[in-house]
């Protein structure tokens, strides 16, 4: 909660992606290795110390648009392409960017969505289906009204379209279903638990070795507590 309060206290309507996950991983959820930075060599010590290849975002509770803006450097390798990502990024016109994220490069086929959101009628409810650049245009999501059990978890994964990819794909393993009910029951919880917070975004989910990981997060703050 320490997080929220904080984010609340200063007059912010989201927290930043590093934040968001900060906050996920302090309930148990698995998330990507990464770092913020403000300097060069800050980046390229970050780097060494997560191990190659990376990934370079801007950071800060202003960009949770990133991929829209071009502030985002993907699969970089050495420390000649994290210097001039750095530049490039803190150099923009139309972005002042001050913060770095460092983070893993994580590499996966098959990229879920997870998400809290809370209905009018309905209060908190948890949102699971196809992520990545899928999710829009596919529109391939189920729903349940929190708090949720286990078979609730359970019984949202049957209910896309797309439930086959959680099962063997291109010689990967199945996802683990256990550990994927638990993000969502987990997110349920939170929902629960703190007011304060009006919607939880996770895009992607990324799936590695049958283990979901969060690459991205947003958490928006709810605006009647600011």
């Amino acid at each position: 909660m320490k997080l929220i309060e904080e984010a609340i206290r200063r007059g912010a309507k989201t927290l930043s992606e590093y934040e968001s996950k900060q906050f996920l991983s302090e309930y148990g959820l698995i998330i990507t290795n990464e770092e913020v930075v403000a300097t060069e060599e800050e980046a390229v010590a970050a780097a060494l110390k997560i191990g190659y290849p990376v990934a370079l975002k801007a950071s800060g509770e202003e960009f949770s648009h990133k991929t829209e803006l071009d502030l985002i450097a993907l699969d970089i390798r050495n420390e000649k392409d994290i210097r001039a990502a750095f530049r490039n990024l803190t150099s923009r016109t139309e972005a002042l960017v001050k913060e770095i994220l460092v983070q893993q490069m994580v590499k996966g086929y098959r990229e879920l969505v997870v998400g809290l959101t809370r209905d009018p009628q309905f209060g908190p409810c948890v949102m699971f289906g196809l992520g990545g650049i899928f999710t829009e245009i596919l529109e391939d999501v189920a729903f349940r009204v929190a708090p949720l059990s286990r078979w609730d978890a359970m019984d949202m994964m049957n209910d896309i379209r797309a439930k086959k990819i959680l099962d063997t794909f291109r010689g990967k393993p199945p996802v683990d279903r256990e550990s994927l009910s638990d993000i969502l029951i987990t997110l349920g919880r939170i929902g629960m638990d703190i007011d304060e917070i009006k919607e939880i975004d996770v895009n992607p989910l990324k799936i590695v070795d049958g283990k979901p990981v969060i690459v991205d997060a947003l958490v928006v703050l709810n605006n009647e507590s600011l």
